[in-house]
């Protein structure tokens, strides 16, 4: 299960399909290395600062600085890994949508049959 954390936002000048480099966390932000350990899986969303390039997924911070992105969710290419051009993008912690609404859906179906849940 990926993890979550507060106001965890980085910026990247990352280009293509492959493994983020994370430079370091956005002004009144914390980097994903202060709150992540390595190896950890995190929901992310990757948008870029101008044009209309974005991505959501989860993936592993394979380094302190190095984000893979293994399962994309949603995405500005149809659902499918972006390949981001030349220029500054956000990196951040997400709540995704669709995990979070299977959930949803989840604790729905379990309180209408009748399941007491904490």
């Amino acid at each position: 299960m990926p993890h979550f954390f507060d106001r965890v936002k980085e910026t990247t000048t990352t280009t293509g399909t492959g493994t983020i480099t994370l430079a370091g966390a956005a002004a009144q932000f914390v980097s994903f290395q202060s709150v992540f350990a390595a190896g950890a899986r995190v929901y992310y969303a990757i948008v870029g600062q101008s044009g209309n390039e974005w991505e959501v997924g989860y993936g592993t911070l394979a380094t302190t600085t190095t984000l893979s992105r293994d399962v994309v969710l949603a995405s500005s290419n149809s659902g499918a890994l972006v390949n981001f051009g030349a220029s500054t993008k956000d990196v951040f912690n997400t709540l995704a949508a669709q995990p979070a609404n299977a959930a949803a859906l989840g604790r729905n179906l379990a309180l209408s049959r009748g399941c007491a849940l904490p």
